[in-house]
């Protein structure tokens, strides 16, 4: 069967699967969210680095300003189990990657992208030290072959990070399912390196700041870094975002405004002050090494957009290697899912 209508299949039923949990979540998503007015629900894949903002916004007060109370913050672990929240009504906005939005879409045309994050993919190939094979300043498919066999950490099937192996491997002429080994490690940035560490796994295709983080306390290196252009048809593209559903947007029209002002605050933030941007990553990014946290600071001044407003060119980006890739089937033009104002 080909590769990418195999890929195409297990996401679809990847993503379907957890929104079809039962006749209580269905119940939920005909009355739209479950919080009061005034108050906001967002549920986030982790704490990975595309979520700061959000952070920023709360440590310095922004939500509040905007007169918008915080409910429920869960960490939900994976993008499709944040889209189920969105359609049980129990949060109001997932903070996740396109491709969660992109999958929400296939299941609920009523979709919607709020806000811009991160316009670069975020996601990087760490090779623990034992690796032997080419630098990062090789050609991408002399590093790309070097990975052929190997076995491979990601956060689990459906996610941007297989997504990008397979990208990868599709230039060479080789398939990630065969050629190497995946192995399923979820989102704990401590799982990822100590499966690195010990072993387990030769690469690592995770989130930002594993890479960082590894190459502070010399655990490996980044190998292929998209977000630092190694990857030419990915640059730019819309990665890190927020989303929600038409049905909830229009019954907290006035909350998703204030939370589009906050967030255009704390991005703001993150273009400012260097030294006040390290201090709130700290915070945010607990236990993270200094020298990680010393080579986030530029890296994210760099892949963060100065307003949350979703643009047309980023979008695009993202779109055409999403269906390139097969990691979705179709991904909707850009005024379809793009949320209003």
């Amino acid at each position: 069967m080909n590769s990418h209508i195999e890929r195409r299949a297990l996401l679809k039923s990847f993503a379907a699967a957890p929104l079809l949990l039962s006749p209580l979540a269905a119940g939920c998503a005909e009355h739209g969210s479950t919080t009061k007015a005034g108050t906001l629900n967002i549920g986030q894949i982790s704490n990975s680095v595309a979520f700061f903002p959000l952070f920023i916004a709360e440590e310095k007060g922004y939500f509040k300003d905007e007169g918008i109370k915080l409910g429920d913050r869960p960490r939900l672990g994976t993008g499709a189990k944040v889209a189920a929240a969105l359609k049980s009504g129990s949060i109001d906005l997932g903070a996740g990657v396109l491709t969660d939005a992109f999958n929400l879409a296939q299941n609920d045309p009523s979709a919607r992208v709020l806000s811009s994050l991160v316009t670069e993919y975020y996601v990087d190939i760490v090779v623990g030290k034992s690796f032997d094979g080419p630098d990062a300043g090789a050609p991408l498919e002399e590093r790309t072959k070097a990975l052929v066999g190997k076995k491979i950490g990601i956060t689990g099937p459906g996610s941007g990070t297989e997504a990008l192996i397979g990208h990868l491997f599709d230039g060479i002429g080789k398939k990630a399912k065969t050629d190497a080994t995946l192995v399923n490690l979820g989102s704990a940035a401590t799982s990822a390196l100590g499966a690195l560490k010990s072993g387990r796994v030769d690469a690592l295709s995770f989130f930002q700041p594993i890479g960082q983080q590894a190459e502070a306390d010399g655990a490996g290196r980044i190998l292929i870094s998209p977000a630092a252009g190694h990857v030419p048809d990915m640059k730019g593209a819309l990665h890190g975002v927020v989303f929600s559903t038409q049905k909830l947007l229009k019954k907290k029209a006035k909350e998703a405004e204030g939370f589009q002002s906050a967030m255009k605050r704390a991005q703001a933030d993150v273009q400012g002050d260097p030294d006040k941007v390290r201090e709130l990553l700290e915070k945010y990014l607990k236990d993270t090494d200094a020298k990680a946290l010393d080579a986030l600071v530029p890296i994210l001044r760099k892949e963060m957009p100065e307003s949350p407003s979703v643009e047309r060119g980023p979008y695009e980006t993202a779109r055409r290697f999403h269906q390139a890739s097969g990691l979705v089937e179709d991904a909707p033009e850009f005024a379809k899912i793009k949320a209003d104002g």
